[in-house]
């Protein structure tokens, strides 16, 4: 098929260069433009490199960055990948979705409109068709968000939990990494050798987006799921990889290897139609006593687009009528900028596009 021609939002900020990161000789899309503030006009990437992990192609590294222009983004893309901050993204990405683009966003401006879905494709496929009851569906405009970074990474594993013995309760303590503030994060004087307990507006986010993640879509409304959601959000001294700890209370009350085997065994819709950024084992059990750590897992899922898009767990054990769970993901890949190229995949594959 001809590549669909997609902008980069916010190609200056983490999130931006990890978008670049995914779509560098993607099989889907072809990046036509690289966008961000007047400040950085006329800039080629290589003179705002923040991402230290990949080795971009010279020619990536050669290309400048634009003033964004919807008008020019509307006539050139169908798709744009915002990585841009939520106070700025708001407006702009209604103003794409209005002149006919399909925007695919890591912000958070959208993601609690009645009609805008919370996709994780592994979790909620079904909610990418929430957007055919967008106002701007019939111009071929639409907004899809991805969900906060911490949600992200424990949404899977609670959906296999949910669909399979039911959830009543979950609580949640994070240990979020510095690339979570964006860059350059948190100052180092506040970083180093400390934890910071308290994320403006995080414990709230967590709490509503599962709840909608996890519900259905039917009747042109979001119906959210009834389990109970505690959040404890703090940031930590680690570059990428967002650690969770989680304690959950069950319908019923199988046992831990019943739970391993079913975590071990799920695959979703990414995997079943073989999306390149799908990892080909979405949730990664590790049976070590002192697994997940940032440092050994932060990347598992595969080689090449795949990489850094898995959920790994570990330490699942029982006690009483709780389970308890570690579960770590990467931040800026499958809680970023990953997971909406993902979604957009997706979208390719039905048709919406």
């Amino acid at each position: 098929m001809d590549k669909i021609k997609v902008a980069v939002l916010g190609a200056t900020g983490m999130i931006g260069q990890r978008f670049i990161e995914m779509l560098e000789d993607h099989p889907y899309f072809e990046m036509e433009g690289l966008y961000a503030s007047e400040r950085s006009e006329g800039k080629r990437l290589r003179d705002v490199l923040k991402v230290r992990d990949h080795v971009y192609k010279e020619e990536t590294l050669d290309r400048k960055i634009e003033v964004m222009d919807v008008r020019k983004i509307a006539k050139n893309d169908r798709i744009a990948f915002s990585g841009i901050p939520s106070d700025l993204a708001g407006p702009t990405e209604t103003e794409l979705a209005e002149a006919g683009v399909g925007v695919f966003t890591n912000a958070g401006s959208h993601r609690m409109d009645a009609d805008v879905p919370i996709l994780i494709p592994e979790v909620n496929p079904d909610h990418l068709f929430s957007v055919k009851d967008q106002k701007t569906f019939s111009n071929g405009g639409f907004i899809v968000t991805n969900a906060n970074c911490s949600s992200t990474g424990i949404a899977a594993p609670l959906a296999v939990l949910n669909d399979t013995w039911g959830l009543k309760e979950v609580f949640i303590s994070t240990y979020q990494a510095l690339s979570g503030a964006g860059y350059p994060g948190v100052p180092s004087l506040d970083a180093v050798g400390n934890v910071v307990p308290f994320i403006k507006n995080e414990e709230e986010k967590m709490e509503s987006e599962l709840a909608k993640m996890l519900g259905k879509y039917s009747n042109g409304k979001f119906e959210f799921a009834g389990f109970r959601t505690f959040a404890n959000c703090a940031r930590v001294p680690v570059v990428d990889g967002h650690l969770e700890s989680l304690t959950i209370r069950l319908g019923s009350e199988p046992s831990v290897e019943e739970l391993i085997e079913r975590f071990e065994a799920f695959r979703g819709e990414p995997q079943k139609l073989d999306l390149p950024s799908a990892p080909p084992q979405p949730i990664i059990v590790r049976r070590e006593d002192n697994r997940p750590q940032p440092a050994f897992d932060v990347f598992a899922g595969g080689t090449g687009r795949s990489k850094g898009m898995a959920i790994t767990l570990g330490r699942i054990r029982k006690k009483e009528e709780f389970y308890k769970i570690f579960a770590l993901s990467h931040n800026t890949l499958r809680g970023g900028a990953g997971g909406s190229v993902l979604n957009a995949e997706l979208a390719v594959k039905k048709n919406l596009l």
